[in-house]
């Protein structure tokens, strides 16, 4: 007589499943022309600023190997190991969105205060804030179900989160990272159930304080009006932008080859870091910037599907929530660059410059490979 099955043996669970080949393919490729355009652009300001032409090169490699390596050890690591962190990640996220104002700690680069000092390196935690927080809203909204529809519930406790993280990243002179991160909770409440009118209202009261909160300060306004006029002030404010677009048109179909563009030679401001896209357009060519869009476009699609077909609602939202920064943070640096909005001090993600961002990006990616592995339990499409 056959034994009869257990509770745990009758309840259907996930089919585990190859992981997604192609974004982790896109996500290797991407580094690895990342680093080799890092020296591109480098080269020439790292020998006059360290004396070693490989400066640059050399960190931005170890910073893409351990980031590689990190991705490949958590697409292996179950997506629900982070749903159960996700609330003390979030408190870690906020104290060091705070440190980075302590004295001997924090350190300043350009004005901006945004990275918290080690030995050797530095760190910026919003770039670790921000998937912190994707965790916290797919964790909470998952958990609440029909309560997310409440004002007192779905709706309130997230902004209060949401205007504490704002409040700490204006103060680090982040306006670029702060409005991303107000869309991205904005549309994962959204599509865990808030009522749309809630967000309505706050998109109403916001628009009037950001635009406050550009004026308030000199540096703003001067980047809003180099945006709208930058031939007005062509050796200041309108100076990148110019140079940035005169490395497009240099760059023509096929580019001027690589390791050969002009605009990196102490022409272009922040050539390996957040203008790096221009130089991609000038060496080689209009073919692969459009190529790289497409690169970038194809993985948000691809994060997308795999959000709508994961096998719980932490899956989706976390998965929605990866694919919707990476696609905001890359086109909104695409934009800047391009001078299709102002300047908002985003970098490239997995081209630019920076540990911090890159092993980040690179983490994100192993969460949505992890929550590509698992297909949805049958017979359910709801939260879970």
């Amino acid at each position: 007589m056959a034994d009869k099955p257990t509770k745990k043996e009758g309840k259907k669970q996930p089919e585990k499943r190859e992981f997604n080949a192609t974004i982790l393919i896109l996500a290797v490729t991407l580094t690895c022309f990342g680093v080799l355009m890092v020296y591109s652009s480098s080269s020439l300001i790292a020998l006059r600023e360290y004396g070693d032409s490989l400066h640059y090169l050399k960190r931005q490699a170890i910073y893409a190997a351990l980031g590689i390596g990190v991705m490949l050890l958590t697409m292996h690591i179950n997506y629900n190991v982070w749903r159960k962190l996700a609330i003390p990640l979030l408190i870690l996220s906020t104290i060091l969105l705070a440190v980075v104002f302590v004295p001997g700690i924090g350190s300043k680069a350009g004005g901006a205060a945004r990275w918290i000092r080690f030995p050797g390196f530095s760190f910026q935690p919003s770039e670790a804030a921000k998937i912190a927080l994707i965790f916290y809203l797919a964790h909470s909204a998952t958990k609440k179900e029909d309560r997310i529809k409440n004002f007192k519930y779905g709706y309130v406790p997230y902004m209060c989160v949401l205007l504490v993280w704002l409040g700490l990243m204006l103060a680090q002179r982040d306006l670029g990272g702060a409005a991303i991160m107000a869309v991205v909770t904005a549309m994962m409440l959204l599509i865990a159930g808030t009522r749309w009118k809630f967000l309505f209202f706050s998109l109403v009261a916001i628009v009037p304080a950001g635009i406050a909160t550009v004026m308030a300060k000199e540096y703003r306004v001067r980047r809003i009006m180099a945006f709208l006029d930058p031939w007005a002030d062509p050796l200041g404010s309108g100076f990148q932008i110019i140079q940035s677009w005169m490395g497009f048109g240099l760059g023509g179909l096929t580019g001027a080859g690589l390791g050969d563009g002009e605009q990196k030679r102490f022409y272009l401001p922040e050539a390996h870091t957040d203008f790096i896209f221009s130089v991609i357009g000038e060496e080689l060519g209009f073919i692969t910037v459009v190529l790289l869009i497409c690169m970038y476009l194809s993985i948000v699609v691809m994060g997308l599907r795999i959000s709508m077909r994961a096998a719980d609602g932490f899956g989706r939202l976390t998965a929605f929530g990866i694919s919707l920064l990476l696609g905001m943070q890359a086109f909104a640096n695409m934009a800047v660059v391009m001078g299709v909005v102002p300047n908002k001090g985003l970098v490239l993600p997995f081209l630019s410059y920076g540990g911090s961002s890159l092993l980040c990006t690179l983490f994100s990616m192993g969460v949505l490979l992890n929550i590509s592995s698992h297909v949805e339990q049958p017979g359910k499409r709801g939260m879970s």
